[in-house]
């Protein structure tokens, strides 16, 4: 008899409760368990408490937050095998410091293709 897959927890960080409700569906609906958090302060709390496999943060949001800094913060909370990817908008990729340096292993441009999204969390997932 084969094992069950293990489900891989992906959370999400954004101070949008309809984008966050959006990829949330559509990460449960592939497998996918999904924790949530409205800022940045939460979202270090969380990362500590579930230990994500995964961690999907609005860049536009943690722009607000302090940038690069917020995003170091939830780097440092969480365990080091942590894939992080950003969402944003194009008017947000003006920024000083570089997201690989952060740890930061993708962007994704507003509004999200929660099917790219999917498709990229099982590829470096797997």
């Amino acid at each position: 008899m084969k094992a069950p897959a293990v489900r891989k927890l992906v959370l999400l960080i954004s101070h949008d409760p309809h984008a966050r409700a959006s990829l949330r569906r559509a990460l449960e609906a592939d497998g996918f368990l999904v924790g949530e958090a409205a800022n940045g302060k939460e979202g270090e709390r969380t990362i500590r408490r579930v230990n994500p496999d995964a961690v999907i943060a609005d860049l536009q949001m943690e722009i607000v937050e302090g940038g690069e800094r917020v995003i170091e913060r939830l780097r440092d909370a969480g365990p080091r095998n942590v894939f992080y990817l950003v969402t944003t908008g194009t008017d947000a990729l003006s920024f000083e410091f570089s997201l690989h340096q952060l740890g930061v292993t993708g962007i994704f441009l507003k509004p999200i293709d929660s099917a790219i999204v999917i498709q990229t969390l099982k590829a470096a997932l797997a």
